[in-house]
């Protein structure tokens, strides 16, 4: 966490600048059109790369822990390879989709050029996803650290005179670039360890079959989460405009991605352990056990603190215009617990290979958020997509623990369910005080939850 921690923290600083001026150079638009061609983008992606980035990790890393350096170089080789074919796959995909995805998107033809070019985005990001499953698989992660951070930084240092000179054209390119920057620091710092091996394609195929088949699985269910996300992202781009989606967007950055860095520093280190001891129940209770402990221990007060300090966190990223996401702010932040929550028992699913129930799950987390985004926007606006954000958690999280429970027969500590608990009450109790705008008692119980992080820190370093 430490590791991942600080590169997060820089990435994030990186985002900040770059949603800051894009916000302040083109406006809300801007905002919208990043969120409505990177959901396409996330969408063409997952669709084309079959879950290779997570699915591999699971057979580099049991590879590794079997010590089988034979075996260890093939499953780069293979990894390598399958990343390039399904790049070149989806880039060709996106090439010939590129009028359907303007027309859906946009409702006109306007925007089939900027499609095509962002197949080279695809293609980049499939040989990123594959060098980075072989750092984390491999257990470099300091490595892996790098070359996301040198990869954002040369993304943001590129694309700064692009907003400027360009505005709204500058969108499609500067996706292009962070891709490519990201493709080049991965290719760059991959593991040089093993040497190339000489591989027939129908070896390759074949020796890939294993986690290409829960990729597909993988694939399945990641795509159902992106294609809700670029679905409703599109409806309310034909229901209110594009400046609401980029509000919505703004807001589901804040909630979403900027507290996620918990979770992708977390989950480098937890799936590969988790897979390590896959058939080993008790070990994974307690592999289960301490990670929610430690989600909930850094999540709380960064969560409150959110919360109390929403109003200017929204003014240093954007700017006073989207001072209407502050609602949408605080009820999204409630629901990141429960996205912890879910999360870490989530993992034990892809640890032990049971593609059909990630698909399952998947599937219906996503028509569920579908469903109650709409539905709660014509009742509260954009408050309402903070409401729901909640709920489409909490459908989850308790989807979750029914097969945790009843299919895997696991449990979790009393310790991580206090630690949850304590982490709901004390976001629910934030959001309370500030919806009331009582910011000084909000500010106290900030300070309470901060003590109890530190003396549970202190106490599980004792230990």
């Amino acid at each position: 966490m430490g590791i991942f921690g600080g590169v997060q923290v820089l990435g994030i600083v990186c985002s900040i600048v770059r949603t800051k001026l894009v916000a302040l150079w083109i406006g809300s638009v801007g905002v919208g059109l990043f969120g409505l061609f990177n959901n396409a983008l996330d969408m063409l992606n997952t669709a084309t790369n079959l879950g290779i980035r997570s699915s591999s990790v699971r057979d580099i890393s049991q590879a590794a822990e079997s010590g089988d350096r034979t075996l260890m170089a093939r499953i780069v080789a293979v990894v390598r390879r399958w990343s390039l074919w399904l790049g070149l796959g989806g880039a060709l995909l996106t090439l010939a989709l590129a009028p359907v995805l303007s027309r859906f998107t946009f409702g006109d033809d306007t925007h089939i050029w900027g499609f095509v070019a962002l197949s080279t985005a695809v293609l980049f990001m499939a040989i990123t996803s594959g060098e980075q499953a072989i750092l984390q698989g491999s257990q470099l992660l300091k490595r892996l650290a790098s070359s996301t951070l040198w990869g954002t930084l040369c993304g943001l240092a590129i694309s700064i005179p692009m907003f400027y000179w360009l505005r709204e054209r500058s969108v499609v390119p500067s996706i292009i670039v962070y891709a490519a920057c990201n493709a080049i620091a991965a290719w760059l710092l991959r593991n040089k360890e093993f040497p190339a091996i000489a591989m027939t394609a129908r070896e390759t195929a074949a020796m890939g079959s294993g986690f290409v088949r829960l990729g597909i699985y993988m694939t399945l269910g990641n795509f159902a989460t992106i294609l809700a996300a670029y679905v409703f992202n599109a409806w309310l781009n034909h229901e209110a405009g594009t400046s609401e989606v980029g509000f919505y967007q703004a807001g589901y950055t804040l909630v979403n991605k900027y507290t996620g860095l918990l979770f992708t520093a977390l989950g480098m280190e937890y799936y590969p352990r988790l897979a390590r001891v896959a058939e080993h129940r008790t070990r994974m209770r307690i592999f289960v056990s301490q990670e929610v402990n430690v989600a909930m221990m850094v999540l709380a007060p960064i969560a409150v603190l959110f919360i109390l300090l929403r109003e200017q966190v929204v003014w240093l990223l954007y700017t006073s215009e989207f001072h209407v996401i502050l609602s949408y702010v605080a009820w999204g932040m409630v629901g990141m617990v429960l996205r912890a929550l879910s999360w870490c028992m989530a993992f034990v699913i892809l640890a032990r290979g049971d593609g059909m129930i990630y698909v399952i799950t998947e599937v219906l987390s996503a028509i569920a958020t579908v469903v109650l985004n709409i539905v709660c926007y014509h009742v509260w606006g954009l408050t309402g997509l903070g409401i729901a954000f909640l709920l489409s958690y909490a459908f989850y999280a308790a989807m979750i623990a029914i097969v945790y429970v009843w299919h895997y027969r696991l449990s979790m500590s009393a310790g991580s369910l206090v630690s949850t608990v304590w982490a709901l009450g004390a976001t629910l109790g934030a959001l309370t005080l500030m919806e009331k705008h009582l910011a000084m008692p909000t500010a106290v119980l900030a300070a309470i939850t901060i003590t109890v992080t530190l003396w549970q820190a202190r106490a599980l370093w004792r230990r």
